[in-house]
């Protein structure tokens, strides 16, 4: 299969060289865009207002695998790939192995998970892939699972949809299985270090905590801790239908009396 692999950590992140050396010794044809440097957190960001540049990186993947480092964000890479770096488009989009977990609501601002969802908007399946680990950089494991879910997809194509995946840090042989999972919920705290340069300006670093998951058995979280892969299916679709329903019985109207003091307010 023809793909194309981003990620969120950098081109030379040793996950996304693990996923790419991994698949193009599979046999694959594989080529790597990603941000020259680690871009996590960085969500659907798209640089607009100087230009993209990219290099060529050959010496530390696979001979066959075609690499270049951007200097934008990881939408970038994948947007700069699809609509000028390749002559033909890829059969599938894949991003990672990301270093820490995409579980629940991270997806909302996960690098990683944006890389890929660019591809689902581009008419390309998609997939994620996260190790649930910040501290080990052993990605052999997650570079397997993602091959057996590569060939998966080559037997039989997978619809328009991006495949949010969730590796434990553990040895394949430990591996429970794989999990068809929904997002759970998880919810931090937000602590904002207050600082003082060396000139005396004050600035702020964003850290935080998770303080409360749902990790439901059938959640992406629980299925993680049950040391199973988790496989959530995602779309860019965040109409709330619930909210649609409640919405229908507000009878809303351009009113006279709206009107009246919209009025009001343009006399004013």
């Amino acid at each position: 299969m023809r793909l194309l692999i981003g990620n969120d950590d950098g081109i030379f992140a040793p996950g996304v060289r693990a996923l790419a050396n991994a698949l193009a010794q599979a046999g694959h044809t594989i080529t790597v865009v990603c941000p020259d440097r680690e871009r996590s957190a960085t969500g659907h960001a798209l640089t607009l207002h100087k230009p993209l540049r990219v290099e060529n990186i050959s010496e530390i993947f696979h001979s066959a695998v075609q690499a270049w480092a951007c200097s934008g964000t990881p939408s970038d890479c994948i947007k700069l790939a699809l609509d000028a770096l390749l002559s033909e488009p890829p059969e599938l989009v894949l991003s990672g192995v990301n270093r820490g977990a995409n579980l629940g609501t991270d997806v909302l601002y996960s690098g990683t998970v944006s890389a890929a969802m660019e591809g689902l908007l581009e008419g390309i399946p998609s997939l994620a892939i996260s190790q649930v680990s910040y501290t080990s950089l052993d990605f052999a494991v997650s570079a397997q699972v993602s091959c057996e879910l590569v060939a998966q997809i080559e037997r039989a194509p997978l619809p328009l949809t991006l495949l949010n995946v969730n590796v434990p840090p553990i040895a394949f042989a430990e591996l429970q299985g794989f999990a068809l999972t929904r997002l759970g919920v998880r919810r931090y705290q937000d602590i904002f270090e207050k600082r003082v340069d060396p000139r005396g300006r004050i600035y702020y670093w964003l850290a935080g905590e998770a303080i409360e998951e749902e990790a439901e058995p059938d959640t992406d979280i629980g299925a993680v801790r049950a040391k199973q892969v988790s496989i959530t299916p995602l779309h860019p679709n965040l109409t709330s239908e619930v909210g649609l329903k409640v919405m229908e019985s507000w009878h809303l109207s351009l009113s006279n009396g709206f009107n009246s003091g919209l009025n009001n307010l343009k006399q004013k």
